[in-house]
């Protein structure tokens, strides 16, 4: 790898800490430099997961205030997420790599129309249990289960838009603010990261000057990542949320 090249890795792992903390995504913007360095695409594929590791981990450390009184959800969801991920990792070695084109865009479209919809449908489902004299489940219930280890099973297989998917989901089937629903995606997309990365370096083969040079610009994109996005409105939130998805289909289907 070149010193122009480098430079282009380290800057693309910045941004792409400082977007998977705020929305997710990140991928969409690591894993074409990584091909366009010269890296085969599974080779990309598993080192970019492992770099961005550290990210993941400093962004849901910038968001632990909107984690507070969250721990027993955490658990939950991240014992389901971990499963997940670990079936995707696993999927991305058996598979073969155009697996999921087809489906991709369309989950990430259908997430993007429940990011849009969710204060209506919230509001909705709120007076329907209203009505029923009946209250939200804490946990989400096992609809939100079983979103959550789809999404999470995509999450190791590849993952971009992985957090707009966890955010869709979360968003519609949890009574919680956006901001504490970004700050349980942080957590859970680490530990998705985190177990796909273990599993990627069991068995796949990794380049380790790229998983060095994304973890150092990951890391210090997702402190800036949290700074942001904890700051944005709710609505500039999910504004975000809607282009950096739509930037993702067209990547996607232009692929």
């Amino acid at each position: 790898m070149s010193p122009a090249e480098a430079v282009a890795v380290l800057a693309a792992g910045v941004g792409a800490g400082t977007i998977n903390t705020i929305v997710g995504s990140g991928t969409l913007i690591t894993f074409p430099v990584l091909l366009a360095v010269g890296l085969p695409p599974v080779t990309a594929n598993v080192s970019n997961a492992l770099g961005l590791v550290p990210g993941s981990v400093a962004g849901a450390i910038g968001y632990r205030k909107e984690l507070t009184g969250q721990r027993d959800r955490l658990l939950r969801l991240g014992t389901v997420c971990l499963i997940g991920g670990a079936g995707g990792a696993m999927l991305l070695v058996t598979l073969p790599s155009k697996a999921f084109d087809a489906i991709v865009p369309v989950l990430i479209g259908l997430a993007l129309v429940l990011v849009v919809l969710q204060p209506r449908l919230a509001r909705f489902v709120q007076a329907r249990r209203d009505a029923a004299g009946s209250s939200a489940p804490t946990d989400g219930g096992p609809v939100l289960l079983l979103g959550m280890l789809v999404a999470s099973a995509y999450g190791g297989y590849f993952g971009a838009a992985q957090g707009v998917l966890y955010l869709s989901l979360m968003g519609l089937l949890l009574d919680e603010p956006l901001q504490r629903v970004n700050g349980l995606k942080n957590v859970l997309a680490a530990i998705v990261n985190g177990i796909a990365a273990v599993f990627f370096v069991i068995v796949a083969h990794m380049d380790w000057a790229a998983v060095g040079l994304i973890a150092a610009g990951a890391t210090l994109g997702g402190m800036v990542g949290a700074r942001i996005g904890r700051r944005l409105p709710p609505t500039a939130l999910r504004g975000l949320i809607v282009v950096v998805g739509l930037a993702a289909i067209v990547q996607l289907a232009l692929k």
